[in-house]
């Protein structure tokens, strides 16, 4: 009875390694966004002016954003300030994943998931500068435009945050096509030639999610819908260079790690 006890407090060990690892990483993430929170609370009403440029920009004369809650004026600038600095935290926050979960990888793994972790952080901060300088103000002008004779245009400050914020992660998560290409070809559940072959279905595709990810007009769906075309041909581009390799590719290569360490 001790000794199967002892076998399976042995076995227990390294799952509450790893858990404590995992809670540790977390702590740190966590640390990490309130420290950048509480360096820029104090600028939160800034914050909010400049990401509300696209609209008020936009406005006619003479017209303003408005508040309809009691609360909302100190809310919806913590609210933007605490989503910052999340997304300002994604390079370390993918870094502690990165470090949970590497020495569990094969040495070839690791040189590519690195790299990868990188150009995701990229690809999601260069997805939310495009729709803030490119999407944001041919959106707005467009909404503003077409309003009826007669109405005030008086955006609520909440509304416009959910609005721009939606925005920002539609075309974030958009803008990570090309590394999804490169992760299903790695993997093998697909290669480049099944993709090139099913491209009329892609350009669908784009275009459906499009209009799932943005508000119903035209433009920011069409605006989301060709960039993701744009990096999904990129990512082809690359992905040959990814292929997922056969079995005994995967033993050479581990046959070689292995005589390299001895």
């Amino acid at each position: 009875m001790s000794e199967s006890m002892s076998e399976q407090e042995q076995h227990s060990l390294p799952l509450i390694t790893h858990l404590l690892e995992l809670r540790d990483r977390i702590l740190k993430i966590v640390v990490i966004v309130l420290v950048l929170f509480l360096g820029l609370v104090y600028f939160s009403n800034d914050i909010y002016q400049y990401i509300a440029i696209p609209l008020t920009s936009q406005l006619p004369e003479g017209s303003s954003m408005i508040a309809t809650g009691v609360a909302t004026p100190f809310f919806t600038p913590i609210k933007l300030t605490i989503v910052l600095s999340i997304l300002i935290a994604i390079p370390a926050i993918l870094y502690q994943v990165w470090a949970f979960v590497a020495p569990g990888l094969y040495k070839h793994e690791r040189k590519l998931v690195a790299p990868l972790v990188a150009s995701s952080a990229f690809l999601f901060y260069l997805g939310m500068v495009f729709s803030y300088y490119v999407v944001f103000p041919l959106v707005f002008s467009f909404f503003t435009s077409t309003a009826p004779e007669g109405v005030t245009i008086a955006t609520d400050i909440s509304s416009y945050l959910d609005f721009v914020l939606k925005l920002f992660f539609a075309f974030g998560l958009a803008f990570e096509i090309p590394v999804a290409t490169l992760l299903l070809c790695w993997t093998g559940a697909t290669t480049p030639d099944s993709l090139r072959a099913k491209r009329p279905y892609i350009v669908v595709a784009a275009f459906i999610f499009g209009m799932l990810l943005t508000p119903p007009d035209v433009i920011s769906q069409t605006l989301l819908a060709v960039p993701m075309l744009i990096l999904f041909e990129v990512g082809l581009l690359f992905a040959r260079f990814y292929v997922k390799k056969t079995d005994q590719e995967e033993e050479n290569n581990i046959d070689k790690e292995s005589a390299r360490n001895d």
